[in-house]
């Protein structure tokens, strides 16, 4: 009987899911068709995240929540359309990127200002989101500067994504001031981010140094297996001299 209960929620969730990507898919072949730039829902998708930011500032929460659900929408379509018009850049990618740090970073200081506010006054949860802030930065930065010396490091459990889900968890279950334990949530939201962004970094950490240790002992075989080759062979007519 669980199994089956199991089974019917994972078929309904699935089902969500299926609806939820063509309503996205939908959008993204009309944008698409209306030759949307893709950089300007990036743009769009960062000004959303900046009147996120500014309702966590104000307290405003709930709406703060909502609004992050709608910019995030953006961030999936730009890549979407960009691929299905055939307008994929370098320089939009790195543009995305780049505005992602920033539509990371204004939450976390709309966050900072509402708990330094004298009503809400909190030293630790200012704390936290700046411990946060900081983690997120290093986490896309380790992944960046990685991606130099290795093809891929988007290890650890929380990036992005993982962020943001957290935030909009954080923001639809919490009141301020308010004293149920289940109506404020975010400060245990910011916990899991300070903690979660360094053991994140940790990890990719590890991983970099890991294959680099790796292709650096495959690379010295690979330079010298020629020299060694031709020290072992027999030398030809063309090498003999008289």
């Amino acid at each position: 009987m669980i199994g089956a209960l199991v089974t019917n929620l994972d078929m309904f969730g699935a089902s969500i899911g299926r609806a939820g990507q063509r309503i996205i898919d939908a959008m993204v072949r009309w944008l698409a068709r209306g030759h949307i730039n893709p950089n300007i829902l990036t743009f769009f998708g960062v000004a959303i995240n900046v009147g996120s930011g500014l309702l966590f500032g104000f307290g405003q929460f709930f709406w703060a929540g909502i609004v992050l659900i709608v910019a995030n929408l953006f961030d999936m379509l730009d890549g979407q359309v960009a691929r299905l018009s055939g307008r994929v850049t370098s320089f939009g990618g790195f543009l995305d990127s780049s505005l992602d740090r920033l539509s990371d970073m204004v939450v976390f200081v709309g966050l900072m200002v509402f708990y330094a506010r004298p009503e809400y006054h909190s030293t630790l949860n200012v704390f936290l989101a700046g411990a946060g802030l900081m983690g997120s930065v290093m986490v896309s930065y380790a992944s960046a500067r990685a991606e130099s010396l290795i093809p891929k490091c988007d290890v650890g459990f929380l990036r992005r994504p993982e962020r943001v889900v957290l935030f909009i968890i954080g923001a639809l279950s919490t009141v301020p001031n308010s004293t149920n334990y289940f109506a404020y949530r975010m400060p245990a939201v910011l916990w899991v981010l300070a903690i979660g962004s360094y053991w994140t970094f940790a990890h990719r950490m590890y991983h970099t140094w890991t294959e680099v240790n790796r292709s650096e002992a495959v690379q010295p075989i690979t330079k010298n297996g020629p020299d060694q080759a031709e020290m072992r062979r027999e030398p030809t007519l063309a090498h003999k001299v008289g």
